[in-house]
C-alpha cells in the first residue's frame, strides 16, 4: 500500500535549498497545471470517479485537491512575504475533498484555476530576492516553522506526488 500512497516517496525536507534547486522547483510548479491537464484529458466520467488507491481519493478529488492545496500554498507565500513569521490557518483537506464543489464542479474548472494560480505563483517566486527565501511562516497543525525555500520544495513534491497518483492509476488500469 505504501507505493500506491507515496508513488514518488514521502517528502524529504532538504537540509539546504540552493538557487539551482529553487529553479527546478519553480519549474515544477510552472508546468504542473499542463501535466495534470494532459494526465486527465482522455479520462471518462467513470475513470474520473475511480480512486487512485483503495480508500484513496478519486482522480476528480485529486484534481480539485490540488487547486485547494495550491491556493493555500500561494497564500502562505504571500503572507510570509508581507508579515513577520505569520501563523497560517491549517485546513482539513479530507473534509474539503467531500464538499459539494468537489462533487458537482467539473475538473476543468480546477485545472483552469491551477493554470491561473500557478502563473501568478511563479511570477512571485521568480522575482524574490535571495533574502526572501529565508522568510518564514508558522504552521500550528504541524507545530513547525517553514522557510519559503522549504515550502517551495514541499509544493514541488506535492504536485508531482499527486500527478504520479493519476499516472500510476492509468498505468495499472491500462488507460494509456
Amino acid at each position: 500500500m505504501e507505493d500506491l500512497r507515496y508513488p514518488i516517496g514521502r517528502f524529504q525536507t532538504p537540509v539546504l535549498v540552493n538557487a539551482e534547486m529553487r529553479k527546478k522547483f519553480i519549474n515544477d510548479i510552472r508546468h504542473l497545471p499542463t501535466l495534470i491537464e494532459l494526465a486527465v484529458q482522455h479520462l471518462d466520467a467513470h475513470q474520473l470517479q475511480t480512486p487512485y488507491r483503495p480508500g484513496g481519493w478519486t482522480v476528480a478529488q485529486v484534481v480539485h485537491h490540488l487547486a485547494d492545496s495550491h491556493i493555500n500554498g500561494f497564500t502562505r507565500v504571500k503572507l510570509a512575504l508581507t508579515e513577520n513569521n505569520p501563523t497560517i490557518k491549517p485546513y482539513d483537506e479530507t473534509a474539503w475533498a467531500e464538499l459539494p464543489d468537489v462533487q458537482h464542479v467539473p475538473i476543468n474548472v480546477s485545472i483552469t484555476l491551477l493554470h491561473a494560480l500557478h502563473t501568478r505563483w511563479v511570477a512571485v517566486l521568480e522575482h524574490l530576492e535571495a533574502k526572501d527565501w529565508d522568510r518564514t511562516f508558522f504552521h500550528p497543525g504541524n507545530n513547525a516553522q517553514y522557510t519559503l525555500s522549504k515550502h517551495l520544495a514541499n509544493y514541488s513534491w506535492h504536485g508531482l506526488h499527486h500527478l504520479a497518483h493519476i499516472e500510476r492509476l492509468k498505468e495499472r488500469e491500462g488507460w494509456l
